[in-house]
C-alpha cells in the first residue's frame, strides 16, 4: 500500500479520483539541466549514469525542484534504462548522443544476457533518502518505462527517429520479440514493487515511442504489456496510483484508457484536451499537457495555453503538467510564471 494518504496531498487525491479545488502541478524532467544547482551537482560527479547510482546525489537532485518551486509532486530521479541494465546490457551516455546499450539484440540473443539485479538496489536507496526528506504535501512519483519503448533501445542499442529496426524485427521474429516483451514486463514489476517497498507513493509508466505503432502493434505491444503490469502492480498494491503516459497515441489513447487499467492518463501536447476531455472516460484523472515550447516562450502564449487547459479540465480530476519533459534552455522564471497561473 502506498504510505498512506495525507490530506495535504492534493497530487495524491486527484490521481485517486478526486477533484481537487486547486491543480496539482508537477513537470517531467523538473529535476534536470535547467535548473543551475542541478548543472553544477551533475559537473561534480562527472556524468549523468553516475548521478542515478549514487543515492545521495540522486536523492539531492530529486529534492532540488521541490525546494526551489514547492511542487505538488517529487518523481525520482532516475532513467528509463535502468531496467535493461539490470537484465544484463551494458549502458553508458555517450556525450551529445544519449545512451548507448550492449550488446544490442539485433546482435546477439536475448538469452545470452547475464542479469544485474543489483542494478535496482542503489535506485532503492534513492527513494528511501528521498522519503526521508519530503514534507507532507508533495507526493513522491516512481516510474518505470514500458515494455515497448525499453525494448525499442535493447533491441537497437540506442534511440532512434522512428524506431524501424525494433519493428521490423518485431515483424520478422514474433515469438522472439514477445520473449522479449514479457521478460521487460518481469523486470518492469519486480523494479516498480521495489520503488513501492522504499516509499513511493504513485508510479508513472512511460511509453515514449507508443506514437510509432500501427493499431494492431499498438494493442500488442502498448496496451497488453502495460495492462499486465498494471494488473500485477494492482494484485499486490489495489489502491496504488498508476500514470499511463503512451506518448503520440493519438486516439488510441481510447483503447489504452479502457483496457490497461491505469488510474490516470498523461496527454501529450500534441493531444487536444477537448478532445481528450470528451472522448476518455468520464472521471479518470487527466495528467498535461503544456507544450515545452510554450513554457519556453513564455508571455501570452503561456498564459493563454495554460488557461485553456485549466478550462477544459476545470470539472475534471487533472494534474498540470507538460507534454513532454521540460527543456534544458527553459527560463526559470517562466517556470515560475507557470506556477502563479495554475495556482491563482
Amino acid at each position: 500500500m502506498p504510505n498512506g494518504i495525507a490530506s495535504s496531498k492534493i497530487l495524491l487525491q486527484t490521481l485517486l479520483g478526486e477533484k481537487t479545488k486547486q491543480t496539482p502541478v508537477w513537470l517531467m524532467r523538473q529535476a534536470g539541466r535547467y535548473l543551475p544547482e542541478y548543472r553544477e551537482l551533475r559537473a561534480r560527479k562527472g556524468g549523468f549514469l553516475e548521478l542515478c547510482y549514487d543515492p545521495d546525489a540522486a536523492a539531492e537532485v530529486t529534492m532540488q525542484p521541490i525546494r526551489r518551486f514547492g511542487f505538488d509532486g517529487a518523481i525520482l530521479f532516475s532513467d528509463i534504462l535502468i531496467v535493461p541494465h539490470a537484465m544484463g546490457q551494458r549502458l553508458w551516455f555517450e556525450t551529445g548522443e544519449g545512451p548507448r546499450l550492449a550488446p544490442r539484440l539485433l546482435d546477439a540473443a536475448f538469452a545470452s544476457l547475464e542479469a544485474a539485479p543489483e542494478h535496482f538496489e542503489a535506485i532503492y536507496a534513492t527513494v528511501r533518502k528521498v522519503t526521508a526528506q519530503l514534507d507532507d504535501k508533495a507526493t513522491f512519483m516512481g516510474f518505470a518505462g514500458s515494455p515497448w519503448t525499453i525494448a525499442t533501445y535493447m533491441v537497437n542499442g540506442q534511440g532512434s527517429k522512428d524506431q524501424a529496426a525494433t519493428r521490423r524485427f518485431a515483424y520478422r521474429d514474433e515469438a522472439a520479440f514477445s520473449e522479449l516483451i514479457d521478460a521487460i514486463v518481469e523486470n518492469t514489476v519486480t523494479y516498480l514493487l521495489g520503488q513501492v517497498e522504499a516509499g513511493v507513493e504513485a508510479v508513472q509508466l512511460f511509453d515514449s515511442w507508443a506514437g510509432s505503432l500501427s493499431p494492431a502493434q499498438f494493442e500488442k505491444w502498448v496496451v497488453a504489456p502495460n495492462a499486465a503490469i498494471i494488473s500485477r502492480l494492482k494484485a499486490v498494491h489495489s489502491d496504488l496510483p498508476i500514470i499511463g503516459f503512451p506518448k503520440g497515441a493519438g486516439a488510441k489513447l481510447i483503447a489504452y484508457a479502457r483496457e490497461t487499467g491505469a488510474s490516470a492518463i498523461g496527454l501529450d501536447e500534441t493531444v487536444d484536451p477537448v478532445w481528450a476531455h470528451e472522448n476518455l472516460p468520464e472521471g479518470l484523472p487527466l495528467q498535461g499537457n503544456l507544450d515545452p515550447l510554450a513554457l519556453i516562450a513564455g508571455g501570452e502564449a503561456l498564459e493563454q495555453s495554460v488557461r485553456h487547459i485549466l478550462d477544459v479540465f476545470r470539472d475534471r480530476p487533472h494534474i498540470f503538467n507538460l507534454g513532454h519533459g521540460i527543456l534544458p534552455d527553459t527560463p526559470i522564471e517562466h517556470v515560475e510564471k507557470l506556477l502563479t497561473l495554475v495556482r491563482q
